[in-house]
């Protein structure tokens, strides 16, 4: 057995710069929801790179480790609302329920549930605020919408209903969600359960 002495030493590993760890451990849906808060909080005019970097503490190089540029991150807060908000959210209800009666009473109650709602619901505005004045935010809005009332008329029709009146039923609908999602201390607890049981009178009975 060879003595300690005898043994090579190894090269010290060159140890990493704090910088560039914290760049490698920094993933690209860090950025998005970091650039997803501040659109909430301040508006899209603060969602900017520099902005970012500082809130997370990391430098600008950090950024384009992950993307080409600030439309890329944009592009990508879009995309990643549009995969929570309405195909994932859409495949959850579609999974959840056979009975299309009991999808639409979960579509009606989306606005109720609590603190998930209520996120969803501030971004959801805030995306809609940018929408007003970027194309490709309202892009993104309006392929949302389409998206999203095409589900609900498609449980409309699994109900019975026309062709033209699921369309309109979903639009009635999807409207009255998207206005309860967006007026949430405009009523009492007590008023917004008459309102979500009303809503499932109206939207579920036909028309004489």
């Amino acid at each position: 057995m060879s003595s300690t002495a005898d043994t090579p030493a190894r090269p010290a590993r060159k140890a990493r710069p704090a910088g560039d760890a914290t760049r490698h451990s920094l993933t690209p849906e860090t950025w998005i929801e970091a650039a997803t808060g501040v659109l909430v909080d301040q508006g899209i005019d603060h969602v900017r790179v520099d902005l970012l970097a500082q809130r997370l503490g990391v430098t600008r190089g950090s950024f384009y480790w992950h993307f080409k540029d600030r439309e890329d991150l944009l592009r990508r807060v879009l995309q990643a609302w549009r995969e929570t908000a309405t195909e994932n959210l859409t495949a959850r209800l579609e999974s959840a329920h056979e009975d299309p009666v009991a999808q639409l009473r979960d579509v009606i109650s989306l606005p109720f549930r609590g603190r998930a709602a209520a996120r969803a619901a501030r971004i959801e505005l805030a995306i809609r605020a940018w929408a007003r004045r970027d194309q490709m935010a309202r892009f993104a809005v309006d392929e949302a919408d389409a998206s999203r009332i095409g589900y609900i008329a498609q449980v409309f029709s699994s109900l019975g209903f026309t062709v033209m009146e699921a369309r309109s039923r979903a639009f009635l609908l999807y409207s009255y969600v998207v206005s309860e999602s967006l007026m949430p201390t405009l009523s009492t607890k007590a008023q917004k359960d008459e309102h979500r049981r009303f809503a499932e009178r109206l939207f579920t009975q036909k028309l004489a």
